[in-house]
């Protein structure tokens, strides 16, 4: 009778414990998680092979200069000194000048498309956009050189530009600081404003924008409905649902989009090699004439370089893919972590 009990009681046991679901997978299912994951691991193996290749060839530098390749001013590879303290530090201007411009027009852009145009019009603002991404970078180079300089620097009737503006109200700050210019002298020469850090940051701004918005836009409409009706529900106005709906959903995806902007801005060339007239001092006045970056010094210097040149210039490289790979892993890691980056619950 015991034993009767208690097989009955481990029969009920059994009966009321959940079932393990299994998934079976069908055949397809099967070869697009096997292309998913080979196109994956391609993808890392050629990050890795660029990183070895680059680390290989700038062996040579490297050892020559040390850790004085990235604290020296001079470019001299014949002479065994080179560095590049001068063109990172506008590496670094260049970007933060382009994402200061180019976030708030995103996010402007993105919020316009996703929540305030009609429904018609929407569709086309999206393509052109996504077209402002495909423009090449030498067109908006030529653009910047030709109609951007000259509209900037000459502005109004006064004939007063953005540039002379910053440095006149704002010169107190050495960011803003021209040296050897008198912004107050009306016969002051403006050739010390052209082709300067900040007039490339605009170009590259206009090229980084459409990609910022772009992220932005997928995830602003994303919000959940259900939030955005709740909000409405208790009495908030349209900027309202925005202001505590779509933007907090959307900040991952925000700082994910901005950084991916900052990596493309970073290893700009074209927009930046047109502009700029290559100086390797240490330049933080981005109004100033003169900077460069990383990427147009390879582009200006790999023709004519030495092997040492070539190490060197290989060495410059690594130190741009080390800082753009950099940036990315924060991105990845931002949106992963935020309610945008997630996964949706049912």
């Amino acid at each position: 009778m015991a034993r009767h009990r208690t097989a009955a009681a481990a029969s009920s046991v059994d009966t009321d414990a959940p079932r393990r679901a299994r998934q079976r997978r069908t055949p397809s299912d099967l070869v697009f998680r096997g292309m998913s994951r080979t196109a994956g691991l391609i993808v890392l193996a050629i990050m890795l092979v660029v990183g070895v290749f680059l680390a290989v060839r700038a062996t040579p530098a490297l050892d020559l200069m040390g850790w004085r390749f990235l604290t020296a001013q001079t470019w001299d590879p014949g002479g065994g000194v080179f560095g590049v303290a001068g063109v990172l530090t506008g590496t670094v201007l260049i970007a933060a000048v382009a994402i200061c411009v180019s976030v708030p027009l995103a996010t402007g852009a993105a919020l316009y498309i996703a929540e305030y145009a009609p429904r018609r019009v929407a569709p086309a603002l999206v393509n052109l956009v996504d077209l402002m991404a495909a423009v090449p970078s030498v067109v908006y180079g030529i653009w910047g050189f030709f109609l951007l300089q000259p509209h900037l620097l000459v502005a109004g009737d006064a004939g007063e530009g953005l540039p002379r503006w910053l440095t006149t109200y704002f010169g107190w700050i050495p960011l803003f600081k021209v040296d050897g210019y008198d912004p107050r002298d009306p016969m002051a020469n403006a050739t010390a404003l052209t082709s300067s850090t900040f007039i490339a940051g605009v170009i590259v701004a206009m090229m980084v924008t459409p990609i910022i918005a772009s992220v932005m836009r997928e995830v602003f409409a994303q919000a959940p409905v259900g939030e955005r009706e709740g909000a409405y529900a208790l009495g908030a106005t349209k900027w309202g649902m925005i202001r505590t709906v779509v933007l907090p959903f959307g900040r991952g995806g925000m700082i994910g989009g901005t950084m991916l902007g900052l990596g493309r801005a970073l290893g700009e060339t074209i927009g930046v090699y047109l502009i700029l007239s290559v100086v390797f001092v240490v330049q933080p006045h981005i109004l100033q004439n003169g900077g460069g970056s990383i990427s147009a010094l390879i582009a200006l210097r790999y023709g004519d370089s030495t092997p040492i040149g070539i190490a060197a210039l290989m060495a410059a490289g690594l130190v741009l893919f080390a800082m753009t790979l950099l940036v990315n892993v924060i991105a990845g890691i931002v949106i992963s972590r935020s309610r945008s980056g997630a996964a949706s619950e049912a």
